[in-house]
């Protein structure tokens, strides 16, 4: 019973930590490279009206916001598992994709973006973050 316990846990944890990366990254995103000028980031409108006038720089923020955010989510599941913690990290990293394709719906943006953002920002983020995973808790196994 711990282990589902865990489990859950390792999901919840990992989607919850992974949305507040996500969420800091994007509030942040206008102070670093400010929207074209007369742009509302906060409506939808506004930002489909005004997307001609986005150059390449305005999507750096939104695809490290999704990528950083799956990463820190699928590294705290694997982390919090209590077995099966690939399983688990990719659940989390599915999570945002599915995320990511609801946002593509929701918030205007270029084909381009839309597909480097599904193929590169979710799943091969969960899987670099297995990677360290595995790395650290390897480390921490071997330390003296």
């Amino acid at each position: 019973m711990k282990t589902i316990l865990r489990n859950i846990a390792a999901v919840i944890l990992g989607f919850a930590l992974g949305a507040l990366v996500n969420m800091a990254l994007i509030v942040v995103s206008p102070h670093v490279i400010p929207p074209p000028a007369g742009v509302d980031v906060s409506n939808a409108a506004s930002m489909k009206a005004s997307l001609h006038l986005y150059q390449a720089k305005h999507f750096i923020f939104p695809f490290l916001a999704h990528a950083l955010g799956a990463f820190v989510g699928a590294l705290v599941a694997f982390f919090v598992a209590g077995s099966r913690r690939t399983v688990f990290a990719y659940t989390v990293g599915g999570l945002f994709f599915a995320g990511g394709i609801a946002a593509c719906f929701m918030i205007p943006a270029p084909m381009w973006f839309m597909a480097l953002d599904l193929l590169a920002a979710y799943f091969p983020m969960a899987w670099i973050a297995i990677l360290l995973g595995r790395r650290l808790t390897e480390k921490t196994r071997t330390a003296p």
